[in-house]
């Protein structure tokens, strides 16, 4: 939004984040909170040349944006697959916090998988965004937004987007986006222009002590279905409130981030196979996702016109 200054004229205001070279034609991912409502976007190299940038697709619910500059040549960081990763496995942290120009931190991925409800809402629909952290105790400070965790190899494991602070600034953890969700963005945004995310439509929550003896689970682990959306395409497989989810393919699930990291990895039309725990029994159901309209048909981008384009909200006045 715009910014005042002393004598209350409107200046621009700015906002500085980081953001890592993925191609070497000259692709930038960076966090969508980054770049949301700029009208410009400068991109300054770590030799000090720098680039206008044009915006080529965000992601809000994953906190992701793809910028490119007009550049070739350049080096560039390639994704490894962040699954491999492992809790206690040394990282590094990347950025520009407080403007302070590449900096690297060091520390360990102190958790995986992690929901901590910051990423912006859309109450309407419920809950869209998909949150499975990489929690680490690099030092991520502001300004650190959308710069590169990587492994010992350089090799990039997720993009630095968050931290968990009562003041502000690093009191140590920090959050970034996995790098299995963030490739999975940058190719719908490619080729489709949009994300493509595949829905289950259920509500889910992690198994607690509480559930287990409210509905007499037989297990301690794993998402429990409390509700379904309008079009379910879980419900419309079989699939039932009360029911926990155990295993999503060949992949074991404890928690319900667990879920959404996974389902968010798909688009709709995807076939998937859900274990759920009923009584104490395993039952497997195929399941074929759907997008938000409960079709399977891809997603087109929403067309910026009017107010949308000029990053406004207009409502009549009474």
């Amino acid at each position: 939004g715009p910014d005042f200054g002393p004598r209350g004229e409107m200046r621009p205001s700015q906002s500085t984040g980081s953001g890592v070279i993925i191609n070497a034609n000259g692709y930038i991912v960076t966090n969508n909170h980054v770049v949301q409502g700029a009208d410009m976007v400068d991109v300054t190299l770590y030799d000090n040349r720098t680039f206008k940038a044009e915006v080529i697709g965000t992601d809000p619910d994953t906190d992701i944006a793809l910028v490119k500059i007009e550049q070739k040549g350049l080096p560039y960081l390639s994704f490894v697959d962040s699954d491999n990763s492992k809790v206690g496995e040394w990282v590094l942290a990347v950025g520009n916090p407080f403007n302070l120009n590449s900096t690297v931190t060091a520390g360990i991925i102190s958790a995986k998988g992690r929901n901590i409800n910051i990423l912006n809402r859309n109450t309407e629909q419920g809950s869209t965004a998909i949150e499975s952290f990489i929690q680490t105790d690099a030092a991520i400070n502001p300004g650190n937004s959308g710069g590169a965790l990587v492994n010992l190899q350089g090799g990039l494991l997720g993009i630095n987007t968050a931290i968990a602070s009562p003041t502000g600034a690093y009191s140590g953890y920090g959050f970034a986006v996995p790098s299995n969700i963030v490739s999975k963005v940058v190719e719908d945004i490619l080729k489709y222009g949009t994300v493509q995310r595949g829905w289950l439509g259920v509500s889910i929550g992690n198994v607690t002590h509480d559930l287990v003896n409210e509905h007499d689970l037989e297990i301690t682990e794993g998402a429990f279905i409390s509700g379904f959306a309008d079009k379910s395409a879980a419900r419309e497989a079989g699939i039932r409130e009360g029911d926990v989810i155990v295993k999503i393919n060949d992949t074991p699930i404890r928690t319900s981030s667990a879920v959404i990291e996974y389902i968010g990895l798909h688009r709709p039309g995807d076939k998937i196979n859900i274990t759920v725990n009923r009584d104490g029994k395993e039952i497997t159901y195929p399941v074929t996702l759907k997008n938000r309209e409960g079709t399977v048909a891809a997603v087109k981008p929403e067309e910026r016109t009017g107010a949308a384009a000029l990053g406004a909200v207009v409502e009549e006045v009474d």
